[in-house]
């Protein structure tokens, strides 16, 4: 019998659980009680509560029951453009201001294809060493020349800049940062972009529904809207939904449909989802406060934080909370404590953050109460202080 061609998976595992890093799916607490007892979910990116909305819900089951199809069948560019898909498109691009948008399957196939679409070979992409996978991976998709910078060193990104080169040039940045929840510094991004022609691309999926007066995100927060070039949202955070998509012009969403690959060879969204998040977009435009409240949440939290001493990140200011335990191996055990007192946290170890900040990722949703933000944070507390070593 031949040798397994995978043989060398079991030593490679391995090696994962010896630096503590290896990842196993975990048993996922129902959403219908994310935010009461007996259990509360700290972990859920669903920051307005929409996703179990009776109005999303029912949008979602109108679209099923009336196009007869759970799945769209083929590519939008074949069959698979349904008039839901049609009508979200013209939903996002009224909610964003912009004459047109684009679906994708996945906020991370939109981050692919966006910048893979927007940069080659002989051009250069500024990418912040903390945007998510999916940028990255679109970076390198691309084949253009990869610079990395620091937000948080911005001269740094100027130096590499203003050294001589020729192509495009686009800086690549998540508005708000998913694992540390500071944010990126636009207005100065902005300026460099202008200073050195180059295109700012920034991708607010943290961002869309939770910053910004009409909850288009932090660039909208931030007054800088028209000076972005590309904003990247997606549909599976703050709308409850799923997808990513582009809202822009109609020559940017045009070149878009034929050079999009992750849009073009990717079946498209589900009638279904697309109903739910088009609903979702009206009740974001029409409950701010479900927005304000998150906001009053995280201040208060943010403020407990500081109060108790705890680690986190300097900036961060909600609906994603980092607690800092340093080792991979105390993060998990102190997640698995506060699971078994019906408290649901994210153990975040690396490669997902660099080595020696594995963190309890905290995210606050509209819907939980000041209580079980004290009740959390008193958890929390006793916790790390009784795993300090």
């Amino acid at each position: 019998m031949p040798p397994d061609p995978l043989h060398w998976i079991l030593a490679a595992l391995q090696q994962l659980d010896e630096q503590g890093v290896r990842r196993f799916r975990p048993a996922t607490v129902d959403p219908a009680v994310a935010t009461a007892a007996p259990h509360l979910n700290f972990a859920s990116n669903d920051y307005l509560n929409l996703s179990r909305d009776p109005r999303v819900v029912s949008a979602a089951a109108a679209a099923l029951r009336d196009s007869g199809s759970v799945g769209a069948g083929a590519s939008a560019l074949v069959t698979g453009r349904t008039p839901w898909h049609e009508a979200l498109e013209r939903c996002l691009a009224r909610f964003e201001h912009q004459p047109a948008a684009i679906l994708f399957p996945t906020g991370y196939a939109a981050n692919q294809g966006v910048i893979a679409a927007l940069a080659g070979p002989g051009d250069t992409v500024y990418c912040d060493r903390l945007n998510h996978a999916s940028l990255v991976d679109g970076c390198r998709l691309s084949r253009a020349r990869l610079r990395i910078y620091r937000h948080d060193d911005l001269a740094g990104l100027r130096r590499e800049l203003d050294r001589p080169g020729s192509g495009r040039r686009l800086i690549v940045t998540d508005a708000l940062f998913s694992m540390d929840g500071d944010l990126a510094p636009l207005p100065d991004l902005c300026d460099l972009a202008d200073e050195f022609d180059a295109l700012l691309v920034v991708d607010e999926a943290h961002g869309t529904g939770v910053f910004g007066a009409q909850g288009r995100g932090v660039a909208e927060f931030l007054g800088v809207e028209a000076r972005v070039g590309v904003r990247i949202g997606t549909l599976s955070k703050a709308v409850g939904a799923m997808g990513g998509f582009v809202a822009g012009s109609e020559m940017l969403v045009n070149w878009l449909w034929n050079r999009g690959r992750t849009q073009m060879f990717s079946t498209a969204l589900p009638p279904a989802v697309c109903a739910a998040a088009a609903a979702a977009l009206v009740i974001i435009e029409t409950e701010p406060w479900r927005r304000q409240q998150l906001h009053d949440l995280s201040t208060h939290f943010a403020t407990g934080l500081a109060a108790a001493g705890l680690t986190t990140v300097r900036g961060a200011n909600g609906p994603i909370f980092p607690v800092l335990v340093n080792t991979p191996e105390r993060a998990m055990h102190a997640a698995a404590q506060l699971a078994a007192r019906g408290l649901i946290v994210a153990p975040i170890r690396p490669p997902t953050v660099p080595r020696g900040t594995s963190r309890l990722r905290i995210t606050l949703q509209c819907g939980h109460t000041r209580d079980a933000l004290d009740e959390l944070l008193a958890t929390l507390m006793q916790t790390l202080a009784n795993n300090s070593g």
